[in-house]
């Protein structure tokens, strides 16, 4: 199947405060955020016309910027406005979108406090991340790169700089034949996936990486309110790699991979049962309900 390069795409992009072609969205070689990864982005997903956990994204992105030392001159209302007009400006009800926000071309150095920052939001159509046959289980292979110290990067923000380790992973694991590659942290424990949240079922509980060297995502969170909701224990805990031989079920949550079961993770093999089949219907009913709803649902 041939790919459509991004560069060539029929549509319409916002760009600093207007919506434009979607080809000429361009940006200068020389731009601070592509030599120095001085950029920060989301990734959000519309359901029926309604973009899951907006402002929520949005309030991540400007304090993704603020991380890495700049503030995005647009305002969380400005910001939920434009989303929302990218995806009317394409005609688009079900989508993922991109805000990217990044330091300009005024100056290329380690040093750029000069630089204009830029906003930038795209949409288009994309399925789950791992296609119509996740609900089968995805297969994981072990990543060789760990996720950073806390004290080495800025785990805690978007921050796209962060993701070169993860597309290295992922890289290495589809050419052994994975869907993707668990990632461990620093001192061997079990990070995440190299885009998306990990969930352990062990002896009736909920167990979860306690998100000290990667992102707190947001879908992460709505899985974990949802099982409180149905009474199923959530830990948040550093997981030695060991414990995967005690789960019974495995699955991971982000906004491109939605709810997916994992099936194996090298050598060890899992069954999606009643708790991740109870998430994943609890999960594709929130999305579709109304932004209040989810509100409610979700905190």
């Amino acid at each position: 199947m041939s790919l459509i390069p991004f560069d060539d795409r029929d549509g319409t992009i916002w760009w600093d405060g207007q919506l434009i072609p979607w080809r000429d969205a361009k940006l200068h070689v020389l731009s601070h955020g592509l030599h120095y990864a001085s950029a920060v982005f989301e990734g959000e997903r519309a359901y029926s016309g309604n973009i899951f956990r907006l402002r929520d994204h949005t309030n991540r992105l400007i304090h993704s910027g603020k991380i890495l030392g700049f503030d995005i001159p647009y305002t969380a209302d400005e910001i939920d406005a434009a989303c929302n007009a990218v995806l009317k400006a394409n005609n688009l009800t079900d989508a993922y979108i991109r805000p990217l926000a990044w330091r300009g071309s005024e100056q290329l150095a380690v040093s750029a406090q000069k630089t204009k920052i830029h906003l930038a939001i795209a949409a288009w159509p994309w399925p789950n991340l791992f296609g119509a046959d996740r609900m089968k289980g995805v297969r994981l292979g072990m990543a060789q790169w760990r996720r950073p110290d806390p004290r080495t990067a800025p785990t805690a923000s978007k921050a796209a700089g962060l993701y070169m380790i993860g597309t290295l992973s992922k890289h290495a694991a589809e050419a052994e034949g994975f869907d993707d590659a668990l990632m461990l942290t620093i001192e061997g424990h079990i990070a995440e996936a190299t885009g998306a949240n990990i969930f352990l079922t062990i002896d009736g509980a909920l167990h979860t990486p306690t998100p000290e060297s990667f992102l707190d995502g947001i879908t992460r969170r709505t899985v974990m309110a949802l099982a409180r909701a149905r009474q199923i224990p959530v830990i948040e805990r550093r997981i030695p790699l060991d414990d995967l031989d005690r789960a019974t079920e495995v699955f991971l949550a982000g906004t491109a991979a939605e709810v997916t079961p994992v099936r194996a993770i090298g050598t060890h093999s899992f069954t999606p049962g009643a708790i991740t089949e109870a998430l994943i219907a609890d999960y594709t009913a929130l999305i579709h309900m109304s932004p209040e709803e989810v509100a409610k649902r979700a905190a």
